[in-house]
C-alpha cells in the first residue's frame, strides 16, 4: 500500500473525529433526517450544524436531499452504520476491561499499594 493510500485512511479517520458528527451519523442510522430534528436532537447553533453537515456531505458519507423548504440528510450507505456498530463494540469491550482491571484494584483494598 502507497503512502497515498494511508493518508486517504488518515483522513476519514480524522473527518470522523469530531463528537457532533459522531452524533449525526448515529441519528441518521433511524433513516433519512430534516435539518430540524437533528438541531432539536444536538441543541447546537444552526450553523456549527451546517458546518458538521458540510464536511460530512463533502467526505460523502452522508446525502442531502430537498423535500420542499426542507433539506433532508441520510447516510451514503449501510457501511457507515456497520462502522459505527463496529466501533461501540470495541468501545464497549475497552471499557469492559477496564472495570476489569478497576474492580480488581478496588478488591485489593486500599492498603495493599501497586
Amino acid at each position: 500500500m502507497g503512502v497515498a493510500l494511508y493518508q486517504a485512511k488518515a483522513e476519514f479517520f480524522r473527518m470522523l473525529g469530531h463528537p457532533v458528527r459522531i452524533r449525526v451519523l448515529e441519528l441518521l442510522q433511524a433513516g433519512p433526517t430534516p435539518v430540524r430534528e437533528l438541531l432539536a436532537d444536538l441543541e447546537i447553533e444552526p450553523s456549527s450544524l451546517s458546518q458538521q453537515l458540510a464536511v460530512l456531505r463533502r467526505s460523502g458519507i452522508v446525502t442531502a436531499s430537498r423535500e420542499g423548504s426542507t433539506v433532508v440528510y441520510a447516510l451514503a450507505g449501510a457501511e457507515v452504520a456497520d462502522l459505527l456498530r463496529t466501533a461501540r463494540r470495541i468501545l464497549t469491550g475497552l471499557i469492559d476491561d477496564r472495570n476489569v482491571l478497576l474492580a480488581e484494584l478496588r478488591a485489593d483494598g486500599p492498603d495493599q499499594g501497586l
